[in-house]
């Protein structure tokens, strides 16, 4: 395979971890989202909701206490630190999936991975939120955005770069492709056909 490893970032509601489950299966390769989550909280000692929400919460200063040691590091760096580990150790047993936390930055110097974004007009998020997520929400297109504020916060204050920006991946999708059709252009890039 010529990209055993693919990065999945995406939009809340953009179907963007159906699409990431969807290739693992067909290339019958791990699955990192859930089971990251796991992993990581096991590393870092932080509980699993925590680590689950952590790019949903306000960060701190990289930088604040640099000249400390590591545990001095506010409690978002030090979970970013753990994070940035795991993700080095599942990519490094062999070919996989890995969904959101950073993963294309963390894996950036490695030539054998497959960045991808999944984004999706926010009409067709608002539906896949409400009726496949059944998440109950008074105002969708202000939640959706609240969303993707902070995921973007975190993926650019962790990165330098901007989340969901076309050049920061080598493929970008909207889903009202069809997730099929997403699935199958996924594959056939990661095995270089």
């Amino acid at each position: 395979m010529r990209y055993p490893i693919i990065t999945i970032g995406r939009q809340h509601g953009s179907g963007g971890r159906t699409v990431a489950e969807k290739v693992a299966k067909e290339l019958g390769i791990p699955l990192y989202d859930k089971l990251l989550i796991q992993l990581i909280a096991k590393e870092s000692g932080f509980a699993e909701e925590y680590v689950k929400d952590t790019d949903m919460r306000r960060i701190q200063s990289f930088f604040y206490g640099m000249y400390i040691d590591s545990r001095n590091l506010p409690l978002e760096d030090q979970l970013y630190i753990a994070q940035s580990k795991v993700i080095k150790e599942v990519s490094e047993k062999g070919p996989c999936v890995i969904v959101g936390r950073c993963a294309d930055y963390v894996l950036r110097e490695r030539k054998d991975v497959l960045n991808v974004f999944i984004h999706a007009p926010l009409e067709e998020r608002i539906e896949r939120v409400r009726d496949t997520y059944h998440e109950i929400e008074k105002d969708y297109k202000k939640y959706l955005n609240k969303m993707d504020k902070q995921r973007a916060n975190y993926y650019n204050h962790y990165t330098g770069k901007k989340w969901g920006a076309s050049d920061g991946y080598h493929l970008v999708y909207s889903s009202d492709l069809g997730i099929d059709s997403i699935v199958k252009s996924i594959v056939r890039f990661a095995k270089g056909e």
